[in-house]
C-alpha cells in the first residue's frame, strides 16, 4: 500500500438500514432500475394479492397501467388489517409497507416468488414517489398515503364498504429508475405464463395510459399448461399430451404439456415454482431424458429399432416439438446470476420416470399418433 493511499478503518462503514437500503442500492432488491426492474416491483406488488387467490381468499387480480404513470394492483380478497395484526391473519398493511421481507411467502410449492428476491410490498413502497394502498374490510374503508416509504399522515377511514379487498396503487420514482416506461406485452405475457402455470389464478392486465387506445386482456387457463401447448398452430397429432405428477424424493410436483407441431424449431419452456428457468436445469434435462427413453422403447415394440440399434438421443427429438415443464418444489434450488437454473439433483430423475411412463403409455394408447411422431423425429 502506498504512502498516499487513504487510511480505511471502521469509520468508513455505511451501515444501511430498511427502506434507505433499498433506496441507495436498488439493484440489491430488484436486480435492476431498467424496464426489467419495473416489471419485477409490479411483481412484488401483485405477489401477496396473488398468494390470497392461491390461497383461497380472493378471486381475481387486476393490474392497470394509469394515465398518470401509476400501477394499481386491486384485488377481491379479505382486505388487509390497518392499525393492528389482531385477526390472525397476518402482519397489518402498515408493517408490509415499511419492514422489508415482512409478510413475503415462505419458500414451497404452495406460493408464488418463493425463488426471487421475495423481499414485498416495502420494497414497492421505498422505490415509490407515491403510494396509496386502500383497504375494504369490516364495512370501513381505509387509505394509508406514502411518499418515498414515508407516511403521509396517519391511515384515514375514509367510509363504508359493502365489499373487501385491498388496492396499492404506486408511481415508481423517477429518482430510481433509468425509465418509467413499461412494455405492456412484456408485463402481460408474465402475468399469462402466471396464469397457465396456477389453474386457480384469475387475472386481468389493464393499460389505460392512453384514453383513446386502452388494452385489457384477461387470464384463466382451467385446463394448465396444456391450454398454453394447445394455442399452438400446425399440430402434427390432435392431443395435447400432458400430465401432472407428485414425487417424495423431490419434495414437489411436476407437470408436463407436450405436442409436436408442423415447424422445424423447438419451443420449450421451463420453470421452477413459476418462475422462468431460461438456462434450464435439472427438470429440463429430465424431460429430455424420459423423452428419449419414451421413444427408443417406442420404436423397438415396433421393430423400427433393432436390439443392437442405438437409441434416440434428446439432441435429435425437438424438431417441431413444443413444451412446458414446471416444477413446484418445497425446496428449490435456483443457480446463476439471474436465478435461472434449478440446481435440485434428485428432481432429474423424477422428471424422467415421470415423462418415459407416460409418454410410453400414451404411445401404446394412441398407435396412429404414434406413427405420426416417429415419422417426424425418424431414426437415431
Amino acid at each position: 500500500m502506498s504512502e498516499e493511499s487513504p487510511a480505511y478503518d471502521a469509520s468508513a462503514i455505511v451501515v444501511l438500514e430498511g427502506l434507505e437500503a433499498v433506496r441507495q442500492r436498488p439493484g440489491m432488491f430488484i436486480g435492476s432500475v431498467g424496464e426489467r426492474g419495473l416489471r419485477y416491483l409490479v411483481l412484488e406488488a401483485a405477489e401477496r394479492a396473488l398468494n390470497e387467490v392461491l390461497g383461497g381468499t380472493a378471486g381475481h387480480v387486476g393490474i392497470t397501467l394509469t394515465p398518470d404513470g401509476g400501477i394499481r394492483v386491486a384485488d377481491d380478497g379479505t382486505g388487509l388489517a390497518v392499525g393492528y395484526a389482531g385477526h390472525g391473519d397476518g402482519p397489518s398493511l402498515e408493517s408490509r409497507l415499511t419492514q422489508l421481507w415482512c409478510g413475503t411467502p415462505s419458500t414451497d410449492r404452495r406460493s408464488l416468488f418463493g425463488g426471487s428476491f421475495g423481499v414485498g410490498l416495502a420494497a414497492v413502497n421505498a422505490l415509490s414517489s407515491r403510494l396509496t394502498a386502500e383497504v375494504r374490510r369490516d364495512g370501513a374503508c381505509w387509505v394509508l398515503e406514502y411518499e418515498r416509504g414515508v407516511p403521509v399522515g396517519v391511515p384515514t377511514r375514509t367510509g363504508p364498504a359493502d365489499d373487501s379487498g385491498t388496492v396499492i396503487t404506486f408511481r415508481p420514482d423517477a429518482e430510481i429508475f433509468e425509465t418509467l416506461e413499461l412494455s405492456f406485452d412484456a408485463l402481460a405475457e408474465r402475468f399469462r405464463e402466471l396464469a397457465f402455470l396456477n389453474r386457480e389464478l384469475d387475472i386481468t392486465v389493464t393499460d389505460d395510459r392512453d384514453p383513446a387506445a386502452p388494452r385489457s386482456l384477461h387470464f384463466r387457463f382451467p385446463g394448465g399448461p396444456g391450454d398454453r401447448v394447445a394455442r399452438h398452430s400446425a399440430p402434427l397429432h390432435p392431443d395435447v399430451i400432458g400430465f401432472e405428477h407428485e414425487y417424495a424424493e423431490m419434495a414437489g410436483t411436476v407437470e408436463v404439456a407436450l405436442r409436436w407441431c408442423d415447424r422445424r424449431d423447438e419451443r420449450i419452456a421451463s420453470y421452477a415454482n413459476s418462475l422462468p428457468t431460461t438456462d434450464g436445469g435439472t427438470h429440463e434435462l429430465g424431460f429430455r431424458d424420459g423423452l428419449a427413453a419414451a421413444l427408443t422403447a417406442c420404436a423397438r415394440e415396433r421393430r423400427l429399432l433393432g436390439p443392437s440399434d442405438p437409441g434416440f438421443t434428446p439432441a435429435r427429438l425437438g424438431a417441431g416439438l413444443t413444451a412446458i415443464v414446471s416444477v413446484k418444489l418445497d425446496r428449490p434450488e435456483l443457480e446463476g446470476p439471474i436465478r435461472g437454473r434449478l440446481g435440485n439433483a434428485p428432481v432429474r430423475a423424477c422428471v424422467t420416470e415421470a415423462v418415459q411412463e407416460h409418454l410410453t403409455a400414451w404411445l401404446r394408447a394412441n398407435p396412429a399418433q404414434a406413427t405420426t411422431i416417429l415419422g417426424r423425429v425418424g431414426r437415431p
